[in-house]
């Protein structure tokens, strides 16, 4: 069931994307008009295929190059399915997939930001001291204690999303009281915990599909502006995902075209970052959403 509660006037009020500045191994990004961050998923079972691409090799470099030449302006590794019911990875493992690709991209491409999609500390530390940019943590450091103060060390920003349980429970945990007030609580929680850790740049990530049901998961899209009262860059990551492919009775291959669509609806609601499978897709909807809103 839906919970009644609705965004305040005031957060209603805010126009689309906020602008934020991170600060980024010495450089400073400015978010002044929303990101695209191209998935590359380095696991043989990510619950979308096309995502998926070796650790090395030309089938990576043909993917990174298109990515980028289509305009991404981040990068996000993961070697870690987190689809639901996926199967364990070893953190040995998990760093033999995600390091090769990070220092083969950091050198063949130094301006483009790379991000590692990891809950695990020393994944996550291997990662930055190959090249890595930032971490995107599912869990926000639930699921590894030493993560918040790793990220904190290695001063660096920090994607924190919102889950309960792990990928393998996760959709058991979908009963909230109020998911909007729930979220916004659980945000100003972490942020809290990650200002007393050292970590100065926080973004925050919904965690569409993540302990949600398909309602819940369009509800939160809905009233995305509500997150705005934290202050904080919001990620939205729906590309493929369950929410659209059941709604259209399609697979995740055939949705591209519903990805699009909320990508848009995303962007009016305040969305700074979108992570996408389909960079030219997306950066073409900010090419027409930034002429709609200049």
């Amino acid at each position: 069931m839906i919970p009644a509660s609705n965004p305040s006037s005031e957060i209603e009020d805010k126009l689309f994307p906020l602008k934020y500045t991170l600060q980024i191994k010495g450089r400073f990004v400015c978010l002044n008009s929303p990101q695209i961050m191209g998935i590359l998923n380095l696991t043989p079972d990510s619950f979308f295929g096309g995502s998926r691409v070796k650790t090395s090799g030309k089938e990576l470099i043909d993917r990174v190059t298109k990515m980028v030449s289509e305009g991404a302006d981040i990068l996000d590794l993961g070697g870690y399915s987190t689809r639901p019911g996926a199967a364990e990875v070893t953190v040995e493992e998990e760093i033999q997939r995600v390091i090769p690709a990070i220092e083969w991209i950091s050198e063949a491409f130094p301006s483009i930001l790379i991000s590692v999609d990891t809950f695990r500390s020393k994944v996550a530390e291997a990662a930055v001291h190959s090249g890595a940019h930032l971490v995107n943590d599912i869990s926000a450091g639930t699921l590894d204690s030493k993560m918040l103060e790793t990220v904190g060390k290695l001063e660096i920003p920090y994607i924190a999303m919102h889950m309960r349980g792990n990928p393998q429970t996760m959709q058991k945990q979908t009963n909230y009281s109020d998911i909007l007030v729930e979220l916004l609580n659980y945000f100003e929680e972490k942020t809290a915990l990650c200002r007393k850790f050292g970590i100065k740049d926080v973004i925050i990530d919904p965690g569409f599909g993540f302990a949600k049901t398909v309602d819940q998961n369009y509800w939160l899209l809905q009233n995305l502006k509500y997150f705005q009262a934290l202050s904080l860059p919001i990620l939205v990551g729906i590309s493929r995902k369950s929410m659209i492919y059941k709604t259209l009775g399609v697979s995740p291959e055939e949705a591209l075209n519903g990805s699009t669509a909320l990508h848009m609806f995303a962007l009016t609601k305040g969305a700074n970052i979108l992570r996408v499978h389909d960079v030219k897709e997306a950066k073409e909807t900010l090419t027409l959403f930034n002429k709609l809103y200049p």
